[in-house]
């Protein structure tokens, strides 16, 4: 592990004082000569006074010639907003691909153009804002120079008009919905288009096919003509108010009415820090979680959806590893009532960003008040790196050892890692110390992990290693494997493309990944060695083979059917081989789908043979459906009778218009012998501005009994100040 966290370290060397990749790609901005109407059209005369960018690059299918097709973008601004026009011409007239009018589509299965903005040119943080072909609006906040957080939701305001052989996309961006500096006369920038029809990725500022084309190391410069005037009083009251009806049907107790109000407040401290203030926060309108089949020894990770948690979540979240995370919000509020929070969250300057979160819960039943506090500090470091530290405090309040059994009186972490991101963004890597403090409880409470990522157009290869402590403990995180109780893992992987010239095919090519996890006494407990082969298809579509190979020696008695079965002894160990196929169709047809198949091998010499599908139609742009099925039969000589588990999920979105939402999504778990109804309509009336209308049931799939039954009326309003 040392020698491994110097060679992450030496990789600096190879970075990253270099210039900007895309330097020479500038586009001059001036203030708007006239008014500028948000409508779609490009007859505004103010819009013939500014630059025109153009002469945008090809992404994917290839990344060495100009787009085929042609796109036009031009930016300018006035006192309160930026404006932005982009002309995306069509190579096949009348021709456009959207799921629906659903906002944050799925990228890349719809017709679309956004622009990403590096408010900070820091090449690692920014904003996106952009729109399909239909009109659904795509707004989101981007960390770590690649990763754009779409649940990130905020004010502005865009129309796209369609013809025959071209689409317009219109926006009016206020410099109070984002952070910058006004003196800072440079930004990051580029334009990003997708043409499914032509199956083409094209940016203004030319991005290597490896890579998203939201990529901040390879945005352009935005040049201002004089510095930005600074956004001003900017607070945003955010107050909702709900009526809910909920009924225990099984336990046959009165309908529970409870009216509520609550809400939230931003306040922007200055043009670049922003405070959030929350009392009594309500979630019901958040969307339902997709549930998974388990047959996994250590807990599900599901994703955090709550606006509150979302603005510079990275500054928290991003903390650590998938596996490793030291905080995790969906530990915050889940299940208890939280009565409130406050979260200051920004850039101090171009190199320093600060996270300070707070929040309260209150009791319930065995569950004590806790209070919640996380501060963060990032630094950056070189062309694109950075540094960070961390720590977390849950803090129980008036504890009361014979009520709250079980409860802890505090857990506590810190932490210090190292980002890795050359500026060409070919490596990249991270590594991680952590240690926890709890009561009673020293020594072996320390976590060590890094990473390290080479990726380059048809060579890449990663290497991964974690040492978790016995008693390391991150109460508010997301540490599955700690069930282990101390172990260490590795995981390389290494994989080849081939490109080709194929009127069928792009690339294809092998990979190989093996994860090794050894007990605290260096016994090697888990092996997984994975190969396969890849198919990435001109129209989109990929293919995928493969075959495994798998040991485990349990450390716990373990029911690998996850059902209540009969368990296997913990130290017995067991082999298997396993094979399996994958494939995503075309995103432009209509009608789409995916499968994938495994078989072989499983615990206690038995066979597990698993069927997935996911078959999709859309009436566009108005209706999107989705019916997905995930299919388990295991047979284990222990067992009786073979073990089947079926999880089935019929979706469907209706987007009246790209302000008007109805979702209703049906998920059978005979897994969790459940029956879960959730539909939801949501209009919104104004920009940031809600009602939300819920529907959830909850059934027994044996008889379709109702078990619990809620309905939520829920009225939000974005009042800026």
């Amino acid at each position: 592990m040392y020698r491994f966290l110097c060679l992450l370290l030496c990789c600096t060397s190879l970075l990253t004082f270099a210039q900007k990749k895309n330097e020479k790609f500038q586009y001059h901005i001036f203030e708007a000569k006239g008014a500028i109407k948000i409508d779609g059209l490009e007859n505004d005369a103010a819009w013939q006074q500014t630059e025109l960018a153009k002469d945008f690059y090809m992404v994917t299918p290839m990344d060495t010639s100009l787009a085929r097709n042609k796109t036009e973008m031009r930016l300018c601004y006035d006192q309160h907003n930026l404006y932005i026009i982009a002309v995306c011409y069509k190579a096949v007239k009348g021709s456009f691909v959207v799921e629906s009018l659903k906002r944050d589509f799925n990228f890349g299965l719809n017709d679309n153009f956004f622009v990403v903005l590096d408010t900070f040119e820091d090449l690692t943080n920014g904003y996106s804002f952009g729109a399909s072909a239909a009109g659904a609006i795509w707004d989101g906040q981007e960390a770590d120079g690649t990763m754009i957080n779409l649940n990130w939701d905020n004010k502005w305001h865009c129309v796209t008009r369609n013809y025959e052989d071209r689409y317009v996309w219109e926006a009016a961006i206020p410099f109070k919905t984002i952070r910058y500096r006004p003196d800072n006369l440079r930004w990051g920038i580029n334009g990003s288009r997708l043409d499914l029809a032509t199956n083409e990725k094209s940016a203004w500022a030319p991005v290597p096919r490896q890579f998203q084309s939201a990529n901040l190391g390879y945005a352009g410069v935005l040049v201002w003509d004089k510095p930005l005037p600074p956004a001003g009083k900017n607070i945003s009251l955010i107050p909702y108010a709900l009526t809910s009806i909920s009924k225990n049907q099984l336990a046959k107790t009165p309908a529970d009415i409870k009216p509520n109000i609550g809400g939230d407040a931003k306040i922007a401290l200055n043009s670049s820090l922003n405070l959030d203030l929350t009392v009594n926060p309500d979630f019901s309108q958040v969307e339902v979680d997709v549930q998974q089949t388990n047959l996994d020894r250590f807990e599900l990770f599901f994703p955090e959806r709550r606006q509150f948690f979302l603005e510079n979540a990275d500054l928290f979240a991003n903390f650590g590893f998938a596996t490793l995370r030291p905080f995790f919000s969906r530990r915050i509020g889940l299940g208890v009532p939280l009565l409130f929070g406050a979260r200051l969250s920004g850039k101090l300057d171009k190199n320093w960003r600060i996270g300070v979160l707070d929040t309260q819960t209150k009791e319930d039943g065995a569950t004590p008040a806790q209070n919640f506090a996380v501060v963060a500090l990032q630094r950056k470091v070189f062309a694109r790196s950075n540094v960070g530290l961390l720590m977390v405090n849950k803090q129980s309040l008036n504890l009361d050892e014979s009520v709250h059994k079980g409860a802890s009186a505090f857990n506590r972490n810190v932490g210090a890692e190292f980002n890795l991101a050359s500026a060409n963004n070919i490596w990249t890597g991270k590594a991680t110390v952590l240690k926890s403090f709890s009561p009673n409880v020293s020594g072996n409470d320390v976590a060590i992990a890094s990473i390290l990522n080479y990726n380059k157009a048809n060579f890449f290869w990663q290497w991964r290693q974690e040492y978790v402590g016995e008693n390391y403990n991150a109460e508010v995180g997301y540490v599955p494997n700690a069930a282990r109780r101390g172990y260490q893992m590795m995981a390389p992987n290494v994989g080849y493309l081939f490109f080709v010239n194929s009127p069928l095919l792009i690339s294809h090519g092998p990979l190989l990944q093996s994860t090794l996890f050894w007990n605290k006494s260096g016994r090697l407990t888990d092996n997984e060695t994975f190969m396969a082969y890849n198919f990435n298809f001109r129209n989109r579509a990929t293919g995928m083979a493969w075959v495994a190979t798998n040991y485990v020696q349990l450390l716990a008695p373990f029911d690998p059917t996850n059902t209540g079965r009969e368990k296997l002894a913990a130290g017995t160990k067991h082999y298997w081989n396993s094979f399996g196929t994958e494939f995503t169709s075309s995103p432009r047809n209509r009608f789409t789908y995916s499968f994938g198949t495994r078989y072989g091998g499983f615990y206690a010499d038995g066979t597990r043979l698993n069927l997935r599908t996911t078959l999709g139609y859309r009436f566009q742009p108005y209706v999107a459906t989705k019916f997905s099925v995930d299919y388990n039969i295991i047979k284990v000589p222990y067992l009786q009778k073979p073990v089947e588990l079926l999880l089935l999920g019929p979706r469907v979105d209706v987007t009246f218009r790209n302000n008007l939402f109805w979702t209703t999504f049906v998920q059978y778990n005979n897994q969790a012998d459940n029956v879960n109804l959730n539909t939801r309509l949501q209009w919104r009336y104004q920009p940031a501005s809600d009602l939300f209308i819920v529907y959830t049931d909850n059934y027994l799939p044996e008889n379709l009994m109702v078990k619990n039954r809620a309905l939520v009326l829920k009225l939000t309003y974005w009042w800026n100040i």
